[in-house]
This record gives structure tokens, C-alpha cells and sequence, in this order.
């Protein structure tokens, strides 16, 4: 086989790759993987704002460039220009310092993810990875929630409440959805054996992850779209409640940060779904020996698999209302956490009786299978919920607060009435007129 091939190397001979690279090979790949994050932002702003007007009937970006594909890349350069105004109440440093604290993880994070197999790249045989590390996993976790901190600290040195109440709102959030994308980690986890990244892609040759471990795979699609602050989860953001969030005293370039660092996180959550989940760089349905999962294509099945994931965030932005945000707890915690821990218990109990060989595949399939069926039928047998009558008002409780039935309305509000008073003792101490002595109208005599 040409060096132009690749292998399927193990894990000692990968590693063994990556450590014999040359320095004009580690800086290569470390400047690529740092540009890649600020070129698929440029291109999904303009791809984002193009497709969501095509969903809204309307054209988009068609100014700038040809179809208007070069308006993100005007923007980039606007931003620097733009004037910075910093509010008098700020902790400077902290404002400074807090867009750093969001784009520089963003940025790295990329590091642990396999692009590929192994390639030659100038007579230099390699694997597409910068780190092949053997807890690549909790580095990547490690680096999509750092930045956090960036918009909890951004949210308080501003020193004005809406960006305040928008950097709490990112730390719930954050905490809420992390633990969610975390527990759907651990099936992939049990069943590769690993949390190496390359181990994991290594580990689904006899088939991909999404389809054995659905559930995982949909909890974690919902789990990312609450990590990166996307619509309809972005109610860190949320401009029709808090102006414009954590961000709202920021512009110029420190903005831009922001809005970097929000898209690359997008790119690193789908490329950590396509390792986890979708094969990394395989081609479906041939093996690892087969000519399209050698060379340089399966980079490209790789970046296919990664637009469609990013695809799903621009159709979500298009057509999904925001929630509001005690419907975004609940859904964190009373729902993708108890689900993700009974999956867990699942996941264990299969693999111990297949493990011991009691049951094969199939017949393990038939029982939960069944267990699912009796479920939902026992689900269908519960009383409904009693509904109250058409005439009957809930004095207290309930999702949203209702007024007390004898509630009188007064006349004039508070302000009112305290205008009124000042107005009347305004008019007493106002002097009287006095009279010239001859009325008006009376000639001299």
C-alpha cells in the first residue's frame, strides 16, 4: 500500500504517529485547526441569514459579493472599526478579560477531534489530529463549557441588571445541560471501552452509534443546542426580554468575540456528535479497508456530516419559538436528566446478561421491545386529568398568577394622587391677583 494510503493503525502505532511529527508539521496543524473555527463562522453567519430568509420568503444577504456570500466577511472587517464604548460602571478588567474567556477554549477544542485516518502530507506520514489524548472526551466537554464563564463574567462587570440577569442565566443553563450532553456521553463511553476520541471513531465499524444508541444520540442533539445558546434555547440572549443579554454593553471587536465564539462552539458540538455518534470520518456501510475510507476522503465525509449538524441549528433558529426559561429548567432537569440515568441503567443491564451470555441481540431486542409496549400501554390506562368546569376560577396556583376575584381597581394610581396633592398645594401657596382699583371697561368720569 502507497504512503498515500491510509491504515487503520491501533491506538500505540497512532500514538506513535502523532509523536514522531516534525515541528513544521505541529505548527501546521495547529494553525488549521485554529483557522478553522473564524472561516466556517464567516461562512455560517451568511449561510444562517441566506436560509432562514429562504424560509421566510425573502432573499437574504444578495448585496455583498457574488449571492451575497462576502457580506459576513464586510462585517468582519467593520466590526474592528467600530467605536468601543465601555460603560463607566464596568469592572474594567473583567471586561476585558471576559470575551477572551469564551473564544480562546472555543478555539482549541478542535484539537482532540480526528479529522481522518492516516495521511501523507509532504512526504510525512501523520493521522488528521493535532492530540490524540486518552481522555480527549472530558477536554472537549472541558473546553465547550469553560467559556460559560466568559458570559457569567461579561453578565456581571457590566454593572447594568440586563446583562446581569442574562450571565445567570447562562451559569443555569449551563449547569442544567452539561450534566444532560455528560450522561449521554457515558453509553458511547461503555460501549467503546474509551474515551479517546480516535478510539471511539475506531469503535463503530460494525456500526454507528446514532441507531444503537438513539437515545443518547437525541438527548445529546437537545443537550447541544442548550449548551451553545441557540434558538429556541438562547435565553441567555433573548433581545425580546433582556435586550440583548450578557452582551448588551458590548461592541467593536469585543463583540465579535462573543459572536465567535458562539459559532465556533456550534462547529465544535457537531463535530464532537459526528465522532461520538455518526462514525467520525467513515463512509457508511463499507469497511475501514475500502478505498472511500482512505486518503484524504474520508475528511470530506467528515465535513458532510458536520454541515448537516450545523444544518440543524439554522433550521431550529427558523422555524422554533424560544421557550420561556421555567420551560427550559423543567426541560433540563425533569426530563433529559431522569431519562439519561434510566438509559444508563439500560445500557449496563444489556450489556452484563449479553455479556454473560444468557440472551443474544435479538432476543434482548424483543424483551425491551416489549417492556416499551407494556409501558405505554400502562401509560394509556392512567385516569385523564380532571378538568375543571368552564365556570370555576382558580382563586391561587396554577402555571401563570391570576388576580383575586374581588379585586377593585382604583380610580387614580399612587403617582396620581400624590401629582394631585402636589398640584393642590401649589395652587395655596400661589399669591392672589391683585386689583388696579378699576374694573375693566369703566371709563373716567
Amino acid at each position: 500500500m502507497t504512503p498515500l494510503l491510509s491504515q487503520m493503525p491501533d491506538a500505540a502505532e497512532r500514538a506513535a504517529l502523532l509523536a514522531d511529527d516534525p515541528l513544521w508539521l505541529v505548527l501546521l496543524k495547529t494553525v488549521v485547526i485554529l483557522l478553522i473555527g473564524p472561516i466556517l463562522t464567516i461562512f455560517l453567519i451568511v449561510w444562517e441569514r441566506k436560509a432562514v430568509g429562504r424560509m421566510q420568503n425573502r432573499p437574504g444577504p444578495n448585496r455583498v459579493g457574488p449571492g451575497g456570500y462576502l457580506q459576513s466577511l464586510a462585517d468582519a472587517i467593520k466590526l474592528p472599526f467600530k467605536e468601543q464604548i465601555i460603560p463607566d460602571t464596568a469592572d474594567r478588567k473583567v471586561y476585558f478579560l471576559a470575551p477572551v474567556i469564551s473564544a480562546v477554549p472555543a478555539l482549541i477544542a478542535l484539537a482532540a477531534i480526528p479529522f481522518g485516518p492516516v495521511v501523507s502530507i509532504f512526504g510525512e506520514r501523520t493521522v488528521l489530529q493535532l492530540v490524540d489524548l486518552p481522555v480527549g472526551v472530558l477536554v472537549i466537554l472541558a473546553c465547550s463549557s469553560i467559556g460559560v464563564y466568559g458570559l457569567v463574567l461579561a453578565g456581571w462587570s457590566s454593572g447594568s441588571p440586563y446583562p446581569l440577569l442574562g450571565g445567570l442565566r447562562s451559569a443555569a443553563q449551563v449547569i442544567s445541560y452539561e450534566i444532560a450532553m455528560g450522561l449521554s456521553i457515558v453509553g458511547v463511553i461503555l460501549y467503546s471501552g474509551s474515551m479517546s476520541t480516535s478510539a471511539i471513531v475506531d469503535s463503530q465499524q460494525t456500526g454507528w452509534y446514532f441507531y444503537l444508541l438513539l437515545p443518547s444520540f437525541v438527548i445529546y442533539l437537545i443537550s447541544m443546542v442548550g449548551e451553545t445558546n441557540r434558538a429556541p434555547f438562547d435565553l441567555p440572549e433573548a433581545e425580546s426580554e433582556l435586550v440583548g443579554g450578557f452582551h448588551t454593553e458590548y461592541s467593536s471587536m469585543k463583540f465579535a468575540m462573543f459572536f465567535l465564539a458562539e459559532y465556533v462552539n456550534m462547529v465544535i458540538v457537531s463535530a464532537f456528535a459526528t465522532t461520538l455518534f455518526l462514525g467520525g470520518w467513515k463512509f457508511p456501510f463499507v469497511g475501514a479497508d475500502h478505498a472511500l475510507n482512505q486518503g484524504w476522503l474520508p475528511l470530506i465525509w467528515f465535513t458532510a456530516k458536520l454541515f448537516i449538524l450545523l444544518f440543524g441549528f439554522i433550521w431550529l433558529r427558523g422555524t422554533l419559538p424560544r421557550l420561556r426559561y421555567d420551560q427550559f429548567m423543567r426541560l433540563g432537569w425533569k426530563v433529559l436528566v431522569p431519562v439519561n440515568l434510566v438509559w444508563i441503567v439500560v445500557i449496563v443491564t444489556v450489556r452484563a446478561i449479553k455479556n454473560s451470555g444468557g440472551l443474544s441481540t435479538p432476543q434482548i431486542l424483543i424483551g425491551g421491545g416489549a417492556l416499551i409496549l407494556v409501558v405505554v400501554i400502562l401509560s394509556l390506562l392512567l385516569p385523564d386529568k380532571k378538568v375543571p368546569e368552564d365556570d370555576y376560577v382558580p382563586v391561587t396556583g396554577g402555571g401563570f398568577p391570576v388576580p383575586p376575584l374581588d379585586l377593585q381597581v382604583p380610580e387614580k394610581t399612587p403617582r396620581q394622587k400624590a401629582l394631585a396633592k402636589a398640584e393642590a398645594r401649589a395652587a395655596k401657596r400661589k399669591p392672589a391677583a391683585v386689583s388696579s382699583g378699576r374694573e375693566a371697561g369703566d371709563g373716567d368720569v
